[in-house]
């Protein structure tokens, strides 16, 4: 399996970076039985650590999931316990998901973003209430302007609606837009408070 490890504004030394790949190699290959690949990503998190692990899995769906600690190696082992959990939890449903798919899962790269929060951008411009009013007195302009703080590129897979409710699972992500491969439409599956999922499938509806 390749892993690619790496540190923001950390050094990895050697011992770290076999004791990761031993690791994720050991979850893996408990419940696939070919390579696949995986990102570890360290970072500072207050006083202590953050990582970032992600395995991209052979069925074309990717496991992420995060750990905190004081300690870096303690960081690690938490981030590979959450995504050695996903595994165990949804391996019935990988397998079979791998089984039924002929075609390897496609994707389109897309422009992503991010925008700087209303309360940022008036800490930046020491604006406050002030600041509010004189937003008013100009009108709403400023405050509809978005700002780009980052950009990045994304993918957008092409997936069944039981695919996407699966990836983001896997990702512990809130949403995750997808490519329904039923229709080809952009669609969203996310986390409602009640438990369940939500699904917006924005078909085309004659006029009457």
């Amino acid at each position: 399996m390749h892993t690619k490890i790496s540190g923001k504004h950390i050094d990895i030394g050697d011992a770290l970076r076999t004791h990761v790949e031993d690791r994720l190699n050991e979850a893996a290959f408990k419940y696939f039985d070919r390579p696949v690949d995986a990102a570890v990503v360290f970072s500072r998190d207050g006083h202590g650590y953050k990582c970032d692990s992600s395995v991209h899995l052979p069925t074309g769906l990717t496991a992420k999931a995060q750990g905190s600690h004081g300690e870096i190696y303690a960081a690690f082992e938490a981030s590979a316990e959450r995504i050695e959990k996903q595994l165990r939890r949804h391996k019935r449903r990988l397998k079979d998901h791998h089984q039924r798919r002929e075609n390897p899962i496609e994707a389109i790269e897309a422009q992503a973003y991010v925008l700087a929060r209303h309360e940022d951008e008036a800490e930046e411009t020491g604006a406050g209430d002030h600041g509010a009013e004189a937003e008013g007195a100009n009108g709403a302009e400023n405050g509809l302007q978005p700002v780009i703080v980052a950009e990045m590129k994304t993918d957008i897979q092409t997936l069944s609606v039981g695919e996407a409710v699966l990836q983001m699972e896997l990702a512990h992500a809130p949403f995750l837009m997808f490519k329904n491969d039923a229709n080809g439409r952009l669609n969203i599956v996310f986390q409602r408070d009640d438990g369940n999922i939500g699904w917006v499938d924005p078909a085309i509806v004659a006029d009457n």
